[in-house]
């Protein structure tokens, strides 16, 4: 909606890079404009740095995939149990959600489900909001750069006493345990601790949030570090603060910020513990988004009990569906009336066969369904040979009685005739294939559609896995610290932030869960 306002703005109200340059003028008259390549967009030419030279106001409209999955999430919720969900009416403190993000079992959950936020959920344990609100921001370049990350769990775990450096500052620092972690606190040291004037503090701020320009921080070091030295303040104490404020020059949160992201962090948490199938479902039919592919998202779920069952022609629709309750197969979804508790289904749509678009989206849902056998199928849909031969591959014909290659086979066969001359039944002496064995099902599913629901490509190879003493993922973790061992798994994440001084992250996943590592060391195995 924001977007469809933003493109009926006049002229001098121009879109740039997410957002929307302001001038007293008309903004032709002062910078190159030129048309995007959306139809009726324009944008500005110079970039962000040259427009604050110029003292143009730019405002960045920021969207949220991650708030498209939630309204996904809270329709598919008031249309199988009748609850109209809201982000005002989750239920707050809600202990069996907290206590799913104390165990970082996290995945798909806003913000806190990267490598390094599963990392400090079990060391920080949230037990309230403001709690999630430090740990959306403590993983930061800012607070690690600046040593605060340690000082401020190990105070959190009454290992180390609260203390302040100076007595004035305590009502700053009070929040967050004597540890400065957003930006606003910067700010306000500035201030009191440095004699900043409120117009020196908010310098200081655009500094900050000037990303990877060189000496717009290091200048402030002269002025901040002597001064709070003179107020007396440690200057151990001083520099790790100006550290923190290099750090945000990388990039750091403001209190506002984390506390906004912390409200969606909690709301997805609420809805992946109480209507997992549902979030699942959700955030499935938002892609691309997120830190997880779907096939990571789809184990996940089946880890957790959901039911994720494949693609169907005559039972999928464009989007993933949930299986369970009533509901109309085209258009609009009513809601239930007096639903009965019920476990739902997952079912997948026909949006993750490679190779399908928007002709193909339209010709299906303008198909009437459900069909009898294949060669209706082809007739009403009029899909062509590629399309016909994706499906096929995917698997979405079993429910013709059809195995993979049988249907590939007849798509061929078919792709020979017209519309008009398509034979509705199948040849008397249709040659038949062997079927594929459960493992290559699984390598069909992820060449056709990215993800399997028949099972983890890692599954097959565990008992030559096992016969060379490798532990699945269950095991490491129920291994002493210290253990050295080998691990074998699927790479679904890699991460070499620039705080980790060329350090490589990796998380990897097998049939059973996650492993997240460093690696001394890793090869490619061959196996039998």
């Amino acid at each position: 909606h924001l977007t469809r306002e933003l493109i009926g703005f006049p002229r001098h109200l121009s879109q740039h890079v997410g957002g929307m340059v302001m001038t007293r003028g008309p903004l032709c008259e002062l910078v190159p404009i030129e048309n995007a390549a959306m139809p009726d967009r324009t944008v500005v030419q110079w970039d962000k740095d040259d427009l604050e030279e110029l003292g143009i106001l730019k405002v960045d409209c920021l969207s949220l995939g991650m708030l498209s999955a939630i309204r996904k999430c809270f329709r598919l919720v008031q249309q199988t149990t009748g609850r109209d969900l809201t982000l005002a009416n989750i239920p707050a403190r809600d202990h069996a959600v907290y206590d799913m993000i104390c165990r970082a079992d996290t995945v798909g959950v806003f913000q806190i489900e990267s490598r390094a936020q599963m990392s400090m959920l079990p060391r920080l344990r949230p037990r309230c909001y403001y709690d999630l609100v430090i740990e959306v921001a403590i993983v930061r370049p800012g607070p690690i750069q600046g040593d605060m990350v340690h000082p401020y769990l190990r105070r959190r775990k009454g290992e180390e006493p609260i203390e302040y450096p100076h007595p004035k500052l305590g009502r700053i620092l009070k929040k967050t345990l004597g540890v400065p972690i957003f930006q606003e606190q910067v700010m306000k040291l500035a201030v009191e601790a440095a004699g900043y004037t409120p117009g020196e503090a908010d310098q200081l701020r655009r500094d900050m949030a000037a990303w990877r320009r060189s000496g717009r921080i290091e200048k402030h070091r002269a002025r901040m570090v002597p001064r709070m030295i003179a107020e007396g303040i440690p200057e151990e104490f001083a520099e790790r603060v100006f550290s923190q404020i290099r750090g945000f020059g990388e990039y750091g949160f403001p209190e506002s910020h984390a506390a906004s992201f912390a409200l969606l962090a909690y709301v997805t948490a609420w809805l992946r513990c109480h209507h997992h199938e549902t979030f699942t479902c959700a955030l499935l039919n938002a892609q691309p988004m997120g830190f997880y592919s779907p096939a990571t998202l789809v184990e996940d779920a089946k880890r957790h009990g959901v039911q994720v069952l494949p693609i169907d022609v005559n039972k999928s629709l464009w989007d993933c569906t949930l299986e369970g309750y009533p509901r109309i197969e085209r258009g609009p979804v009513a809601p239930v009336s007096n639903p009965k508790p019920t476990r739902y289904a997952v079912r997948m749509g026909l949006r993750y066969v490679k190779g399908l678009g928007v002709i193909e989206r339209e010709r299906i849902e303008s198909s009437p369904g459900p069909y009898p056998n294949l060669a209706t199928f082809v007739r009403d849909t009029r899909l062509n040979k590629k399309a016909l031969h994706a499906l096929a591959e995917s698997g979405a014909f079993e429910c013709f009685g059809l195995n993979r290659r049988d249907a590939i086979w007849q798509v061929r066969s078919l792709s020979r005739y017209t519309q008009d001359a398509l034979p509705l039944e199948p040849a008397t002496s249709q040659i038949s294939f062997s079927s594929l064995v459960s493992d290559d099902k699984v390598l069909w599913d992820y060449r056709a559609s990215h993800h399997s629901t028949r099972g983890h490509p890692m599954r097959g190879i565990r008992p030559a896995l096992e016969a060379r003493g490798i532990p699945n993922a269950i095991t490491v973790r129920d291994r002493p610290h210290g253990t050295n061992l080998r691990y074998v798994g699927l790479v679904i994440c890699r991460q070499r932030p620039g705080t980790a001084s060329g350090v490589n992250f990796f998380t990897l996943e097998d049939e059973t869960g996650f492993v997240n590592l460093v690696p001394v060391s890793y090869t490619h195995l061959t196996l039998p």
